[in-house]
């Protein structure tokens, strides 16, 4: 349900401007305020939208820069504005909604738990991963899109990795493609992402398994399925083999700033399981995309793409010629 604009703003230099419009979610344990970022507001039909694109922020929060590369991006992909509805929810932390003394209904979330689809601290205990259901299942109603034909979902850094998983156990993912509706994930230089096996890749390019003797967590989540959050229902190797199955189907579009090859930069995950993929982000996404590969020679529907130049920028990466290609299919990524 839309409630309009949002009743505070940030003043705080440290911590991120507020969303200028809010959705409610209700659950059985009471109501929750969502910030949004959405550049119509569903209070009619819009027969002219046949695209959704939903982006998802980094760490920083900054969902006001991100929202702005995706609508500069649609702007460069012609006539894209008037036929895509654009979306950029915001997951705060709680720090943030304390300094700006935010009303108690805002959602926020332990540091960057959101991020891993955890539950938010308050003032429910719903999964990032429901709140994107909900999101999505309301954004893609018929009675008001009723000639929407794709969604395709963005995410950097941070909201890469939310996106890899949720790309994986989305429960809404297979209503949309039953009904007709194509999905298409586009997860760009997340710190690390989630693998189906032991295996993690070794300095000359081959895999192996890793011994959780010398980095016990290395396949917990979000790196591997052990303790996956309570959102995943069925942690049978069956439901992930099903899983694995379906996402090598799926539509993904790994695309990674060539540039991104700071191993010390200030977010990316250095903890022994984010080491044990790689020593960047460029280099793990590369080796996830071979390590998919090799898991699925035949029925991969993945691509990786590169944007040159660039490092760790969601905006760069977004308004790209790759990242606008990705996102709206328009223009050309030319690859080295």
């Amino acid at each position: 349900m839309w409630v309009g604009h949002a009743e505070a703003q940030h003043h705080d230099r440290q911590t991120p401007a507020l969303a200028r419009s809010v959705y409610t979610l209700s659950t059985t344990s009471g109501d929750a305020s969502l910030p949004i970022e959405c550049s119509l507001v569903l209070n009619k039909q819009h027969p002219e939208i046949t695209r959704l694109a939903v982006v998802f922020h980094g760490k920083s929060g900054d969902v006001e820069g991100y929202f702005r590369a995706l609508v500069r991006a649609a702007e460069t992909a012609s006539h894209e504005e008037t036929h895509t509805l654009l979306v950029a929810p915001q997951f705060l932390r709680e720090e943030d909604v304390s300094a700006d003394r935010l009303p108690k209904q805002i959602l926020r979330w332990h540091g960057g738990s959101w991020s891993a689809g955890g539950p938010a601290a308050g003032p429910v205990p719903i999964s990032a991963f429901e709140v994107i259901d909900r999101v999505l299942t309301a954004m893609a109603d018929p009675r008001m899109l009723p000639n929407l034909r794709s969604i395709v979902l963005v995410g950097h850094s941070g909201g890469a990795q939310l996106l890899n998983r949720y790309a994986i156990v989305g429960k809404a993912i297979g209503g949309f493609e039953r009904s007709g509706i194509h999905l298409r994930f586009v997860i760009a230089n997340p710190s690390s992402y989630f693998y189906f096996s032991d295996d993690r890749p070794q300095p000359d390019g081959s895999y192996a398994p890793a011994h959780g003797n010398a980095c016990p967590q290395f396949d917990h989540w979000r790196y591997g399925a052990l303790d996956a959050p309570s959102y995943v229902s069925d942690t049978s190797s069956g439901a992930w083999l099903q899983r694995e199955s379906d996402y090598a189907r799926d539509d993904v579009i790994y695309l990674l700033g060539t540039d991104d090859t700071d191993p010390e930069q200030a977010d990316l995950d250095t903890s022994c399981a984010g080491e044990l993929e790689g020593p960047t982000r460029l280099a793990r996404g590369i080796s996830y995309f071979h390590y998919l590969q090799g898991r699925h020679p035949r029925d991969l529907h993945h691509q990786l793409l590169f944007v040159p130049g660039v490092a760790h920028s969601g905006s760069r990466m977004i308004d790209s010629a790759c990242g606008i290609s990705a996102i709206f299919e328009y223009g050309h990524c030319t690859n080295p």
